[in-house]
């Protein structure tokens, strides 16, 4: 008689599991729904979903893979055993290119036909919204006197060391910076109306608006500072995005092997910040009497990833120095200094930086403007040391008994 009612209670039991966790998925899936109509557009969207994943017997799986995905996986028996792999190279996909020792073939850029913007001329407004993003808050930040720091890596950074002389130096002879683009197509919201070829979402080959116009800049800066460039405006991400650090890391090694003199090395990129809806954003700093500059950030790889860079720490010192130099003249000019697990070919000296100059919102001329006023202060730094070490020398030499 027990054993009869047995199954029917188990049944209901069952029934009752069920029924909860359907409630629960319902809650889930229309949680962020304010109307009753929204929540039912959230069930009917999710709801397919659901069955088909139910039938693939892939429910519960959290990789991320679609369910047309997991249905052609499912398929083969050889994908099927390999779909961890499959989403670890997924997620790699989604990272930054990983950098990788030896030669890879740089490929051919093909540039549209450019004409040359001419820096002086104050920026159209190209319609897209602007904020000034300075941190007011020193939680959660490493604070060097004017520089923030956010560190994603596990180490404890201490202030008085950043505050030690960084130890790349200028040489007397020979190039001493290069300035490169791992992502040169990386490029700028110019006002309506402007006629330009994209080659990816906010990508460009035409040199007029990408970071590599940017450099241009830059480099003419340095160059009537005093300081021997060399600039590349080779497009590693063009035509493949995928292996452009690699591509990158190729040429620094043989400009290294081509010029030793070279001490330092800039990296400069562009950031790219959207509201929830996609929606571009572009960041500004006023400086009165100078005008309306995108605002920078500084990023700083260190060995976090695994990848060999025992030296990080004196980049890092150097983009403290730099930083803590321009906000004294230009306050809103440099957003925190990022310090994250990557290496970002930054072992290959010791005076390397990422420049991200502005946001893809920003227009060209806000992001020359930016690159120029940041050069001009970084020039005046490296130069300072310089003379302040050629001056203790001297006072060294004087100093022993002839």
């Amino acid at each position: 008689m027990k054993q009869k009612s047995f199954f029917p209670r188990l049944l209901r039991r069952l029934e009752s599991a069920a029924l909860a966790a359907g409630t629960l998925w319902v809650v889930f899936v229309t949680a962020g729904s304010d109307t009753v109509s929204s929540a039912a557009a959230a069930l009917a969207e999710a709801l397919p979903e659901q069955m088909l994943r139910w039938e693939l017997g892939d429910l519960w799986r959290q990789d991320g893979l679609s369910p047309a995905a997991a249905l052609t996986i499912g398929e083969s028996p050889l994908l099927s055993a390999a779909r961890g792999e499959l989403e670890e190279l997924r997620a790699l996909e989604r990272q930054e290119p990983a950098e990788e020792d030896g030669e890879t073939e740089t490929p051919a850029a093909v540039p549209v036909e450019e004409t040359p913007v001419d820096a002086a001329t104050p920026a159209e407004d190209n319609g897209v919204p602007a904020k000034t993003l300075i941190p007011t808050d020193p939680n959660g930040y490493t604070v060097c006197g004017r520089v923030y720091i956010s560190n994603s890596t596990s180490y404890e950074l201490s202030v008085p060391e950043l505050q030690e002389p960084f130890a790349a130096a200028l040489e007397e002879e020979g190039p001493q910076l290069l300035i490169l683009h791992t992502h040169g197509s990386e490029s700028y919201t110019p006002a309506p109306g402007a006629e330009i070829v994209w080659s990816g979402n906010y990508r460009t080959t035409d040199y007029r608006y990408n970071v590599v116009k940017v450099g241009d800049e830059m480099a003419e800066v340095f160059s009537q500072a005093g300081i021997s460039v060399l600039h590349d405006r080779t497009l590693y991400d063009y035509p493949s995005y995928t292996g452009a650090y690699d591509r990158a890391l190729a040429s620094i090694q043989r400009y290294l092997e081509q010029y030793p003199s070279i001490r330092f090395i800039l990296d400069v990129h562009r950031d790219a910040i959207e509201d929830g809806q996609g929606n571009q954003y572009k960041v500004v700093s006023e400086i009165e009497g100078v005008g309306t500059p995108a605002q920078m950030s500084l990023v700083i790889g260190s060995d976090g990833s695994g990848l060999t860079h025992p030296d990080w720490p004196e980049n890092l010192k150097l983009a403290a120095a730099v930083q803590q130099d321009i906000l004294e003249h230009y306050p809103t000019l440099m957003r925190p200094v990022l310090l994250r697990n990557s290496r970002y070919n930054q072992h290959a000296v010791t005076g390397s930086l990422l420049v991200e100059v502005g946001a893809a919102g920003n227009s060209p001329e806000e992001a020359v403007l930016a690159g120029k006023l940041f050069a001009g202060r970084m020039a005046d730094v490296l130069i300072k040391k310089q003379t302040e070490a050629a001056e203790l020398q001297s006072r060294s030499a004087d100093a022993v008994p002839q």
